[in-house]
């Protein structure tokens, strides 16, 4: 039997194994959904079922969830590579990250580099990527002050993920790098460059390569 709490008085939380499988899940409830069933949003370990209870008993919908059967993991997933610029201005943290981790900057980059990360879920702000998960050494926690002011395009870690942000933001994360790439457009389809079940890779670039990669991304 899979874990279906309520959640709220028009969802429904169902746990899963892992980001994979909640992925997986979504997928499956997007293809063929229940009645009643009105969106569903993968988590890291879960899936948010959103219900019309208007239409449908909602006690009815999380026995049927509870009574699925495991979702195979899905194949076939996009590459991405997001250029970075590292350390610097670009980079405040970088030095930080690398006292934490009891290694150089340089090897903090090799290491994030070296790492092929999935996109598990997105949340906090539009194109918002949640990418997981980083090398042990680069799990850090988060700044004790956030930041009011995080610029467009910084990439950062914390709680053992890195993450991306997509527009000028307050924020915790601690940023090693930042992106000259668009990773937004409401104007797109679809609006996040980056989505879940992506797998990305991170490549450094020099300061004076940033105008070269400028922009909306060609993978799009």
């Amino acid at each position: 039997m899979t874990d279906v709490r309520p959640f709220g008085e028009a969802a429904l939380l169902v746990a899963v194994a892992d980001a994979s499988a909640a992925q997986a899940l979504a997928a499956a409830l997007r293809r063929d959904p229940p009645e009643g069933v009105t969106a569903v949003v993968p988590g890291r370990d879960s899936v948010l079922v959103e219900l019309d209870v208007l239409a449908v008993d909602a006690d009815a919908v999380a026995d049927a969830l509870a009574r699925l059967p495991p979702v195979p993991t899905e194949e076939g997933a996009r590459q991405r590579t997001v250029p970075v610029v590292y350390g610097g201005e670009h980079g405040p943290d970088l030095d930080d990250v690398a006292v934490q981790a009891g290694t150089s900057p340089e090897a903090v980059i090799e290491l994030h580099v070296a790492t092929e990360v999935r996109v598990l879920f997105g949340g906090f702000a539009p194109g918002f990527a949640y990418l997981g998960d980083v090398a042990a050494p680069l799990r850090v926690g988060r700044l004790p002050i956030p930041r009011t002011r995080t610029p467009t395009g910084s990439v950062a870690l914390a709680d053992g993920m890195t993450g991306i942000y997509p527009a000028e933001l307050p924020g915790g994360w601690r940023v090693i790098g930042r992106t000259p790439i668009t990773l937004f457009d409401p104007h797109r389809s679809p609006p996040a460059y980056l989505v879940p079940g992506d797998r990305v890779r991170f490549a450094p670039i020099a300061l004076a390569e940033w105008d070269d990669h400028a922009g909306p991304p060609r993978d799009w």
